[in-house]
C-alpha cells in the first residue's frame, strides 16, 4: 500500500480526500526538521508540503521510494526540482487555487488604499473624528494599469471594468485581439507609466521584472499615482517607493509582498498613506482548501497509475517516451527561452518545423517544450508541460507545427519562428540541432544567419555591419572590462553584409559595457540573454 507523508498543515478536505481514497496510508507529521526528514522519507510514495517544510537535496538523497512531491500552493522554491528530476520524483504544484483570493486582495488594498481606509481606522482606534483628513477618490473613471495579464491579472481586469475603470495593460505575450474582446488595451510600459491612474503588477520576479517598478518608471508616471503589488517581493523598488510617497510623486501604494519577509525594522512601516498587509494574497478558506484538494487528487493520481497533473518537472508523455525525447525536449526549451528574449511587439504565432529523424517522433511533448521555453520568460504563473498549451491559447497565441521527413542541412532540426504584431511586425527565427553521442543542443540559425552557438549561460548576440576590425573590437571592450569570452561563433549572408556575432561569456555583461558596444562603430544592434 502505497504511502502518503503530509509534512505541512493542510485544510481537512485535502485530508480527507487522501484517506477516503482507498488503498492509500497517510502519515501526518507536522514540523519535521530536515534530519527528521531525513529518517523517515525513505519509507514514503509522496510527501504533501505548502511552503514549511523544505524538500532540500539532502531530504530528496534519502527517498528512495519517493514518487511524487505535491506542494500545496503555486511556488516551489522549497523543493530542490533538479536533483528531484534527477531521481525521476515528479514535483507538482497547484497553480489555480489562489488566483480568486489573490485577485480579490488586490481590489481590496486598491479600494482601501485610494480611500484611505488604513490610517482613518487607526485614527479612529485612537479616538479621533477627522472625515476631512481622509478624503480620497473614487476609481470610477480611472485607468488601471497592469503589468501582467495571466490569470491573477485577467481577473483583476474583469473585475475593475465593473468599477466602471478603464483597463490598460502591459503582457508581451497577450495577443491585441484577445485583449480587445476583453475591454483591454495593450500597451508598452511606458504608455502604461504615462497614462495610468493605479497601477497593480501581476508578473514574475525574473531579472527582467526585478526593480521594475524603480525610480526611473516612477518618473514617467502621472503625480498622484497609486501603486499596488500583491504579486512578488523586489518587483517594486522599496527604496524608490518610500522616496516617491514622501515627494508626493506617488500618492500611496499598497504592499502585500516585500523585498525581505517580514519586512521587520522597513521604513515602510512608518509611512500613512503605505498600507500595508502580511503577504495574505492566498490565505482566504477557500484558497487553503483548493490548494489542499488540488495536490490530494493530483497526488492520488500519481500514486494509482493515473495521469500526472500540474508536474513541473515533467512533460505529460511515459516515462520511455521522455528517454528519448528528452534531448530534444531540452532543445526545445533552450530555442523557445532564446526566442523570447529576440522578440519585440506582441507575440501572435509561434512556427514549429521538424526535419529529419526528429520529424518521425511524437513532436507534441517537443513543442510544448518550445512554449514553456517562451511562456516561462515572462508569464506570471509557473509554467510547466501541462499548463503551457493552455496557457497560450488563452493568451491568443496560436501555434502551428509541421514536419518534413527529409533532413535539412542536418539529421534532426527544429526550426523555430515567433510572428508578431506590435510596432515592428515581422518575424525572428532560431533553428537548433543535437551534436555528437552526448546530444548535445546547439543553436545553427538565428534568423537568416548560420551560427554555431551553445545554448547556455550568458550570450551577447550582435548584429553588427560586417567590416574588418569589428569582431576584434567587442573583445577589446569586453576584455578591458574584464568579461572572459567563453566561446564565439560568426554568421553573415556575404562580404559587405549584415553579420550576426554570438558570443558566449563567463559572467553577466554589465549594461555599461552593453551600452559601449552598442556605440561602437558598426554595431547595429546587440542583446544580452540568458539561457
Amino acid at each position: 500500500m502505497p504511502k502518503v507523508l503530509v509534512g505541512d498543515p493542510i485544510s481537512e478536505e485535502g485530508l480527507k480526500a487522501l484517506k477516503e481514497a482507498g488503498g492509500i496510508e497517510v502519515d501526518v507529521k507536522i514540523g519535521l526538521s530536515e534530519d527528521e526528514l531525513v529518517k523517515c522519507i525513505g519509507d514514503y510514495d509522496a510527501l504533501l508540503v505548502r511552503s514549511g517544510v523544505k524538500v532540500t537535496a539532502k531530504v530528496l538523497e534519502s527517498a528512495n521510494k519517493l514518487k511524487v512531491v505535491g506542494r500545496a500552493g503555486v511556488g516551489v522554491d522549497n523543493v530542490d526540482v533538479p536533483v528531484a528530476s534527477k531521481k525521476g520524483i515528479i514535483v507538482m504544484n497547484t497553480p489555480g487555487g489562489n488566483t480568486i483570493s489573490t485577485a480579490e486582495l488586490t481590489m481590496t488594498l486598491m479600494l482601501g488604499l485610494v480611500r484611505k481606509v488604513g490610517p482613518a481606522y487607526i485614527s479612529m482606534r485612537n479616538k479621533q473624528w477627522d472625515r476631512k483628513k481622509f478624503q480620497g477618490v473614487e476609481v470610477f473613471g480611472k485607468t488601471l494599469g497592469i503589468v501582467g495579464l495571466g490569470r491573477i491579472g485577467t481577473e483583476v481586469a474583469k473585475r475593475a471594468l465593473s468599477f466602471g475603470m478603464k483597463i490598460v495593460a502591459y503582457d508581451p505575450f497577450v495577443s491585441s485581439e484577445r485583449a480587445e474582446k476583453m475591454d483591454i488595451e495593450m500597451a508598452d510600459l511606458d504608455k502604461l507609466f504615462k497614462v495610468s491612474d493605479i497601477i497593480t503588477v501581476h508578473t514574475h520576479i525574473t531579472k527582467e521584472t526585478k526593480g521594475l517598478i524603480g525610480a526611473a518608471a516612477i518618473e514617467k508616471m502621472k503625480k498622484g499615482v497609486f501603486i499596488v503589488n500583491c504579486a512578488r517581493g523586489g518587483i517594486v523598488d522599496e527604496t524608490a517607493l518610500l522616496d516617491a510617497v514622501k515627494s508626493g510623486k506617488v500618492a500611496g501604494a499598497a504592499l502585500d509582498v516585500y523585498e525581505n519577509e517580514p519586512p521587520t525594522g522597513s521604513s515602510l512601516l512608518e509611512v500613512d498613506n503605505i498600507l500595508l498587509t502580511p503577504h495574505l494574497g492566498a490565505s482566504t478558506k477557500e484558497a487553503q482548501e483548493n490548494v489542499a484538494v488540488d495536490v490530494a487528487y493530483q497526488v492520488i493520481d500519481v500514486l494509482k497509475g493515473g495521469p500526472v497533473r500540474n508536474a513541473v518537472n515533467m512533460p505529460p508523455i511515459d516515462m520511455e517516451q521522455l528517454k528519448v525525447l528528452q534531448p530534444h525536449i531540452t532543445l526545445g526549451e533552450k530555442l523557445g527561452n532564446l526566442l523570447a528574449q529576440l522578440v519585440t511587439g506582441q507575440l501572435e504565432e509561434l512556427k514549429v518545423e521538424y526535419s529529419g529523424e526528429v520529424a518521425g517522433f511524437n513532436v507534441a511533448p517537443i513543442t510544448i517544450g518550445v512554449l514553456k521555453g517562451v511562456l516561462g520568460h515572462v508569464i506570471t504563473e509557473p509554467i510547466n508541460f501541462i499548463n503551457a498549451p493552455i496557457i497560450a491559447k488563452d493568451r491568443g497565441i496560436k501555434i502551428a507545427e509541421s514536419k518534413l521527413n527529409t533532413p535539412i542541412d542536418f539529421a534532426d532540426l527544429i526550426h523555430v519562428t515567433a510572428i508578431t504584431d506590435g510596432e515592428k511586425k515581422g518575424e525572428v527565427s532560431v533553428a537548433g540541432t543535437l551534436f555528437g553521442k552526448n546530444k548535445d543542443p546547439r543553436v545553427v540559425r538565428i534568423n537568416n544567419y548560420h551560427v554555431d552557438a551553445i545554448p547556455s549561460g550568458f550570450v551577447l548576440i550582435i548584429t553588427n555591419e560586417d567590416k574588418p576590425g569589428v569582431v576584434g573590437n567587442v573583445g577589446v571592450i569586453l576584455g578591458k572590462n574584464n568579461v572572459n569570452i567563453a566561446d564565439m561563433t560568426l554568421g553573415r549572408k556575404g562580404p559587405g553584409s549584415h553579420a550576426v556575432t554570438v558570443i558566449n561569456v563567463d559572467c553577466k555583461v554589465p549594461d555599461k559595457v552593453i551600452e559601449e558596444i552598442r556605440n561602437a562603430p558598426h554595431i547595429v544592434d546587440i542583446k544580452l540573454v540568458e539561457l
